[in-house]
């Protein structure tokens, strides 16, 4: 029987919920590293999911505190989208992936973990990274540290430090 080890998502099932909301709290902290943040410019934020679905998972919000997509100035939408584009393209260079998945859930009922604040999901994807384990084990296999992948990805999301 082969065994797959993912003690961080211990915290996640036992850690303590953060008070606040992760984009504006863990933000303002400064601890960039701690906090998985990868860029920062005016209006947007990149950071790496903590609990991610695969290897470089990445979020993306807005710095406006906002559940609600219409409140978006269209400044602060198109940065949005352009921050996803060139995610998605140094996710790329850096992590070879095949494919992506990109997506926003809004609401709790749509499935949103932080349902206060909107954020679009970036998941990378390689052929054959679906497997039995979701739908068997309700777990998944990150096949890379987080702290690895962060360092990966901070050198080339230097890029956009603006």
């Amino acid at each position: 029987m082969k065994r797959i080890w993912a003690p961080w998502r211990m915290q996640y099932i036992l850690g303590k919920t953060s008070k606040g909301c992760i984009f504006c709290h863990e933000v303002k902290r400064g601890k960039e590293k701690e906090n998985l943040i990868l860029h920062k410019n005016r209006f947007t934020l990149v950071m790496m999911n903590k609990f991610p679905y695969t290897c470089g998972h990445l979020l993306i919000a807005p710095k406006k505190h906002t559940a609600d997509l219409n409140t978006l100035s269209d400044v602060e939408i198109f940065n949005l989208i352009m921050t996803m584009k060139e995610s998605v393209k140094l996710l790329s260079e850096v992590m070879k992936p095949q494919g992506f998945n990109l997506g926003m859930n809004l609401g709790r009922i749509a499935g949103a973990g932080i349902h206060d604040h909107l954020h679009l999901h970036i998941v990378p994807r390689w052929r054959g990274d679906t497997n039995f384990m979701p739908i068997i084990t309700n777990s998944v296999v990150v096949s890379e540290s987080l702290s690895d992948t962060y360092d990966r990805l901070y050198t080339v999301f230097k890029k956009l430090r603006r």
